[in-house]
């Protein structure tokens, strides 16, 4: 996302129309942005399935370990890495919704779980209620910026989104070079609004655009357990001039700018309710 002082950013892609595999945003504290995409995998508008949020729950086992720059899985199970240095970082997946991140040193690292509907995106209102439970815990660091929340794209307009909910940096995180578009209360918390200008390296998921906006929603508490309802903050960008396209994924990821650290989410579960 939005750009560390040196820029910073990007994610690997699969679903996508841009080319490259990493995007870099502009000047500021954050992370920085824009990503790459391929082939469209793993589309699907159906239900993750509701349980109950366990805030105290473990990890699951016999989970397959991932390294290097790739993508796989399918429904809300559907996964993504990228870093700078590919080797320095991995996810570990499962059956269920969890996932495990690890790096050390690997640069701009994201990794992420959940809807990959790529070219066959549609506007956020067709998938009904869209919500995402989550719990987890973090160790170590994660660099000069780093991001705990959902992630996504949209076209027609081209826009990359984020809506944080924790940082190994504090909250609340300002990405830089932002316009603040105010204050909404969702879940229980305040968060800031944000939107921006950015370029990137290695292309956008957007085909044929080089430059696109980055809308933000930061928490301004931090929380590592609870229910994000992500239609919620599409709404209010929408009443604060922000409007959104087609969506090509809807993610929990964690987006770090170095360090050595870890995240271990064993509840990660993005879910559609029409």
């Amino acid at each position: 996302m939005g750009g560390s002082a040196a820029g910073g950013g990007g994610r690997f892609g699969f679903g996508g129309n841009g080319a490259g595999g990493k995007a870099s945003g502009g000047s500021g504290s954050g992370g920085a942005g824009g990503k790459a995409g391929g082939g469209a995998a793993g589309a699907s508008s159906g239900s993750g399935g509701a349980t109950p949020l366990d805030c105290n729950a473990t990890m699951p086992t016999n989970g397959t370990k991932h390294t290097g720059n790739g993508q796989g899985g399918k429904d809300n199970l559907a996964w993504q890495l990228w870093a700078n240095n590919a080797s320095n970082g991995s996810i570990t997946t499962f059956s269920t919704p969890a996932f495990e991140a690890d790096w050390n040193n690997a640069g701009d690292f994201l990794a992420r779980i959940g809807f990959e509907w790529g070219n066959a995106g549609k506007t956020y209102d067709t998938y009904g209620a869209i919500t995402a439970d989550f719990a987890y815990k973090k160790t170590g660091s994660g660099g000069g910026y780093s991001y705990i929340g959902i992630y996504g794209w949209s076209t027609n307009p081209c826009v990359e989104w984020y809506i944080v909910d924790d940082s190994f940096n504090g909250m609340p995180v300002n990405p830089g070079n932002t316009s603040n578009k105010g204050t909404v209360k969702i879940d229980g918390g305040d968060y800031i609004l944000y939107t921006r200008q950015t370029t990137g390296t290695g292309g956008s998921r957007c085909n044929g655009v080089s430059s696109w906006a980055q809308y933000y929603s930061i928490r301004k508490t931090a929380r590592q357990c609870g229910t994000i309802s992500i239609t919620q903050h599409f709404d209010a960008w929408k009443a604060a001039s922000m409007p959104l396209g087609n969506l090509l994924e809807a993610k929990i990821l964690v987006e770090v700018g170095g360090g050595n650290g870890s995240v271990q989410f064993p509840v990660a579960n993005v879910m559609l309710a029409k």
